[in-house]
């Protein structure tokens, strides 16, 4: 069974820094690709980040890109989300996933509330 956990969600402030961990477990990351996702109450998921198996290729959406990095240590099995100037519109419950074989997404973790006040 694949498990993805994501931690190190919690409250900060406008402008502050967050940074999510994705730890994975029953698949090595490093032979898929790694994502993250997120949900604000009321609305449909969204996708944030991307990142190629090879770690080489990554894709952000507009609404964070310059501010968010996703990166990944495939020796820990895990990917993070560095988040900074964080805005009270990324206030979001976060989750990461892999894809499948077929560049698809599969898995996804249980989701890291990420609260931001003005």
């Amino acid at each position: 069974q694949v498990q993805l956990v994501e931690v190190g969600g919690g409250l900060v402030q406008a402008g502050g820094s967050l940074r999510l961990s994705c730890l994975a477990s029953g698949r090595t990351i490093g032979s898929y690709a790694m994502g993250w996702f997120r949900q604000a109450p009321g609305k449909e998921r969204e996708f944030v980040a991307r990142m190629s198996r090879e770690g080489g290729t990554t894709i952000y959406a507009d609404s964070v890109k310059g501010r968010f990095t996703i990166s990944r240590n495939n020796a820990k099995n895990t990917v993070y989300l560095q988040m900074n100037s964080l805005k009270p519109e990324d206030a979001a419950n976060d989750y990461c996933a892999v894809t499948n074989l077929q560049e698809r997404w599969d898995y996804w973790g249980q989701g890291s509330q990420v609260t931001v006040s003005s």
